[in-house]
């Protein structure tokens, strides 16, 4: 497996030199197969990851420094990156045939950052009208950028009193719908400061913005709900499954365990992504994961599963072991081989300079 590092600041460097990461042989077939490269989060060592395939089928692991990253969005030419303070936009740099260091089919470079201050954003999408919704989770709310302030409130849950920084809820997870908002996640229905904390073993919710309905409040620390193939998938991460969801019923379908507190899901055809971190002493305890994993006789995993949704089973995994024990957001980029990115720390920011090959107009035509 090749390791690409690029500009990290001196606790994502640390992080990288003592992390060991490894794969199942089927991985790098499967992102050529599938014509994909995936990308993933870690808040705690302040990482970006970018997965792709090499010539000669080898696995390339690029990691890039970003203080507290946090939700992702890609496609093949753009990823957003939610941080500690500001929320990044990065372009692809490369014309098309072009490649970096001779490996790399898209190189994306940092181009602009909406700074909101620290307010915990988590999970983000990308409207069709362009603009970024992402969830508040300091504020317990969705927002959007706003040219003047940190935020633009455009959502709250119906039990949170009002908007104070205070992470009532943990507000996390996000589930576009034809373009738009429309499911979200949170911890519990909590309306006092970090009420949440209190409340993570159960009554985690799934609310349908539509009509601020409470689908279900049986949930246990639930993430990254999504739509795929007309149906609702979240994680119930303070279980371990992978579920699908009854819009109506709030009913409950497993698919699969993994061993790991889940956060992030992205889907592929028949397959769905996860992102497995390995539970906290402190924070997760109590919650039945931890009952399950030793029902099983598993112990936690940190790292990526890719998940059969027929039949539940594994079809790859990339698993880090080390310093790297926490992830947050994963994503799939469609079309891309073997991806890399220029962190703001790195000492090349500065110096990645790039042009339009044509002169503009003077009169803006």
């Amino acid at each position: 497996m090749s390791q690409s590092e690029t500009g990290k600041p001196a606790e994502a460097q640390d992080a990288a030199a003592k992390t060991e990461i490894t794969c199942s042989r089927g991985l790098a077939g499967w992102l050529v197969a599938n014509d994909v490269s995936l990308a993933f989060t870690s808040y705690q060592t302040g990482q970006l990851f970018l997965v792709g395939v090499q010539q000669g089928g080898i696995i390339s692991v690029n990691q890039i420094g970003f203080t507290r990253a946090m939700g992702l969005w890609a496609n093949h030419q753009r990823i957003y990156l939610a941080a500690l303070a500001q929320i990044w936009r990065l372009e692809n740099m490369l014309r098309p045939g072009e490649k970096a260091n001779q490996h790399f089919d898209r190189c994306y470079v940092p181009r602009n950052a909406q700074t909101t201050g620290d307010i915990d954003a988590h999970e983000l999408a990308v409207q069709p009208n362009g603009r970024v919704i992402f969830v508040n989770t300091s504020y317990s709310c969705l927002a959007e950028f706003d040219l003047t302030h940190s935020f633009r409130p455009i959502w709250k849950p119906p039990f949170i009193s009002k908007l104070a920084p205070e992470d009532r809820c943990h507000l996390n997870g996000l589930a576009m719908q034809e373009g738009k908002p429309r499911y979200v996640t949170a911890v519990c229905r909590s309306d006092i400061v970090n009420g949440w904390r209190d409340r993570r073993a159960e009554g985690g919710v799934l609310i349908d913005l539509k009509d601020d309905r409470i689908v279900t409040e049986k949930l246990s620390m639930p993430h990254s709900p999504r739509f795929h193939n007309n149906r609702l998938w979240l994680l119930d991460s303070g279980r371990g499954y992978l579920c699908k969801a009854d819009e109506k019923t709030g009913k409950l379908e497993e698919v699969a365990f993994l061993p790991g507190f889940l956060r992030g899901l992205a889907f592929h055809n028949n397959a769905a992504i996860v992102g497995l971190s390995l539970p906290r002493d402190k924070s997760f305890a109590g919650l039945q994961l931890d009952a399950n994993l030793k029902q099983k006789d598993a112990d936690p995993w940190c790292g990526v599963q890719i998940i059969d949704l027929r039949t539940g089973d594994v079809l790859q995994w990339l698993r880090l072991e080390g310093l790297v024990r926490e992830l947050f957001d994963v994503t799939v980029i469609p079309g891309v081989r073997c991806p890399m990115a220029v962190s703001p720390q790195a000492p090349e920011f500065a110096s990645t300079v790039t042009r339009v090959e044509q002169f503009g107009s003077l009169t803006g035509e």
